[in-house]
């Protein structure tokens, strides 16, 4: 797929604070790359960048093989980009915005008149259609911010937090259109969000105090956690220290670990050696032993966790007060 992203070595100082600092990425047609951190990482800047809205200290970016700093006005025309908390004009309808946002992108006449049906329909503006911006909630700002970005029907899109204020049935909506677009477009999405990464993206990369510091797939994050590869099994609390025994006598097993479900049941982990997969060998342990089991599953890893991992800072053990 052609390379529509060209991310290199971008530093972002603010005085004496280093907010973006080293950071590359490439994203071609068909990726929808997602930008993870905590708050205060870095991604709204490194976005700001690529987008042509902040200078790099260092650094360059390409849209679609347009230098954004050399050439800003031709790069921004490939570009949609939804900033966070995307500003509108409260006095105006979501009509008059987005015609005002077409006439800008050079779109005129019947094509115009099309275009704003179009967008209408498919972020499901029509019912505010005619309503001053200042008195929507917070979901429908959202989605009118998100209908001025694929306006003009960019090949690259850049979006902040797309999802931010919608509600369940309105997040899923977004989801899923901005998975129908990335078919011919390159996307970069900022999210807080870890579901959306799984559900949306096919690569993501995780900021931290303003440098990358994982990038790949969804499965490839997740199999950096400690749970990678490891079974659950749900039983009778009666049976757990029996069948606890037995999980740590296994070999590629390295560790058990038991939570209570509620007075009856426990759910029993075991940890593979190394990220190994070790669902046969539990499997065959089970099928010759006393134990009831009412659920086995295997974890393909927990992004929430490999996400703490790489950007908690690990606590000093010699910290903290006296016992």
């Amino acid at each position: 797929m052609e390379s529509r992203i060209e991310v290199r070595s971008l530093h972002k100082s603010f005085g004496a604070i280093t907010a973006v600092n080293d950071i590359s990425c490439e994203v071609r047609t068909g990726d929808v790359l997602g930008f993870l951190g905590p708050n205060g990482a870095g991604k709204t800047t490194a976005m700001r960048m690529i987008t042509g809205y902040l200078t790099p200290d260092k650094g360059s970016v390409s849209v679609c093989g347009i230098d954004v700093l050399k050439h800003p006005v031709a790069a921004k025309e490939k570009l949609g980009y939804l900033p966070e908390g995307a500003p509108l004009y409260p006095e105006m309808t979501p009509a008059s915005f987005l015609g005002f946002v077409a006439r800008i992108r050079g779109i005129e006449g019947s094509e115009r008149t099309i275009r704003l049906s179009e967008i209408a329909e498919l972020v499901h503006l029509k019912e505010v259609w005619k309503q001053p911006i200042e008195t929507l909630s917070k979901g429908f700002k959202r989605r009118l911010g998100l209908a001025q970005a694929i306006l003009h029907d960019p090949p690259v899109l850049v979006l902040d937090e797309p999802t931010d204020g919608l509600d369940p049935n309105q997040k899923r909506e977004v989801r899923d259109l901005v998975k129908t677009m990335a078919k011919d477009k390159a996307i970069i999405i900022s999210t807080h969000i870890l579901e959306e990464v799984r559900d949306v993206c096919n690569r993501a990369i995780i900021i931290t105090r303003g440098k990358i510091v994982a990038n790949g797939t969804p499965m490839e994050l997740e199999a950096m956690s400690s749970y990678h590869n490891a079974v659950s099994i749900l039983l009778s609390a009666k049976q757990e220290e029996s069948l606890t025994t037995a999980l740590n006598d296994l070999p590629d097993v390295a560790r058990v670990l038991s939570e209570t479900v509620n007075s009856d049941t426990v759910l029993c982990t075991a940890f593979p050696q190394n990220g190994r997969p070790i669902l046969a060998k539990i499997a065959d342990l089970l099928n010759s032993g006393p134990w009831h089991i009412l659920e086995l599953r295997q974890e393909s890893g927990r992004l929430d966790e490999v996400f703490h991992n790489l950007t908690v800072p690990a606590k000093d053990p010699n910290e903290g007060g006296r016992a």
